[in-house]
């Protein structure tokens, strides 16, 4: 399983030179990393605290990977999302694909992201000025993972 939720940091750079070392049939590796804003509604944020249930949450980031996997030919997968007090401009997730081709490995990376941002049962407060928050799901994520629900697995050989 190629999943980890942990509370360090993690070096991006790093996890992709252990993810293609060796490995010469990955023609493409696509890379996201999410970090906390300073900001978010127009007000300032001070930082970030993410909670997950320990065991549900690996067993939820596992399923989409394993969705990822279904759709597309891909070499590898790894996602790595933290956890705990975060500051702006703190890394929160990284989602690496890797495939022989470009395409399966955009797509892939593309549909992670979507689908960690609604269905990975994390808790997000954030730190401002008149206290701490909760994050509330946004209707924009949902659509964009929504997207996904009905469409067919895209890239492979020449792409």
């Amino acid at each position: 399983m190629a999943v980890r939720v942990q509370e360090a940091d993690f070096d991006i750079a790093a996890e992709m030179a252990a993810m293609t070392a060796g490995r010469p049939g990955i023609g493409a590796v696509v890379s996201f990393t999410g970090l906390v804003r300073g900001e978010a509604g127009g007000e300032p944020i001070s930082g970030m605290t993410l909670e997950h249930w320990p065991g549900v949450t690996e067993r939820a980031l596992a399923a989409i990977e394993a969705e990822a996997r279904a759709r597309w030919p891909l070499e590898d997968v790894l996602i790595i999302h933290r956890h705990g007090a975060l500051a702006p401009g703190d890394r929160i997730v990284l989602v690496l694909t890797a495939s022989a081709h470009r395409q399966a490995a955009f797509a892939a990376a593309e549909f992670l992201m979507d689908y960690l941002k609604t269905r990975a049962p994390f808790w997000k407060k954030e730190s401002t000025p008149d206290g701490g928050r909760w994050v509330d799901a946004r209707e924009a994520d949902a659509a964009a993972a929504a997207r996904w629900q009905d469409a067919p697995a895209r890239g492979g050989a020449g792409q």
